[in-house]
């Protein structure tokens, strides 16, 4: 099964942090997860300028270099080619998987988000696809219509590539997750400290935890399923 972090700078370290302190926050959840094995991090900071994001994408690749963990950068794919970035993941509303596979380098990874099975025909060419949104999330509005179990089941179903699950992903749902036949999960707040350890936060605070416990479980259920 396959794993992917999905970065979001503005929950990991506190709001108003400056740039500079987001960014080592970021580089310290990469390290845990490149230590973690887990196997994709999803550069998602869609507010960065090109330059930030890609002295962003080039310190987390730096921190993965060598390891299991591939980087990829969520929807521009002129900053994943520029750095070398393993792999962009592309919205649903971006360019052709097709158009993107043209541009890119042999064994360059090309995920695809997808909201509902209408969406399948637009995978053709993905390495694998994201599907939600799954269950209620912190991370989308309220109003936003949920994808649920059965929805991932038909999204499976149509598709040929691996399907990972994300959106409200929490370790008591693994198991219905895997069930439903999702080749993995993507996630934001699984893989960061929870907002009510009662810790104290300020500007200079990091969320980012060792991961290899969370892997390790969500690796369990989906092989016990």
């Amino acid at each position: 099964m396959t794993i992917c972090l999905v970065t979001d700078r503005r929950r990991l370290a506190p709001a108003d942090a400056p740039l500079d302190a987001s960014r080592r926050c970021l580089v310290a959840q990469a390290r845990h997860a490149a230590d973690a094995g887990i196997d994709i991090i999803q550069v998602r900071e869609r507010d960065l300028e090109a330059a930030d994001l890609a002295a962003l994408v080039a310190d987390l690749l730096a921190v993965t270099r060598g390891t299991a963990t591939r980087v990829v950068v969520n929807d521009r794919l002129d900053v994943a080619l520029a750095c070398a970035a393993d792999g962009v993941h592309l919205r649903g509303d971006s360019i052709a998987v097709e158009a993107a596979r043209r541009l890119a380098p042999r064994g360059f990874l090309i995920g695809r988000s997808v909201h509902g099975v209408d969406d399948a025909a637009q995978t053709a060419g993905a390495d694998y696809v994201i599907a939600g949104t799954l269950f209620p999330s912190e991370s989308k509005s309220a109003a936003q219509t949920l994808l649920g179990l059965d929805g991932l089941r038909a999204i499976v179903a149509a598709v040929g590539v691996p399907v990972l699950a994300i959106g409200g992903i929490t370790e008591d749902r693994f198991e219905e997750v895997a069930a439903a036949g999702a080749g993995g999960v993507a996630a934001i707040r699984l893989f960061m400290e929870p907002e009510a350890s009662g810790r104290e936060i300020d500007r200079s605070s990091c969320r980012a935890i060792p991961l290899v416990g969370v892997v390790e479980r969500v690796r369990a259920q989906f092989d016990r399923v």
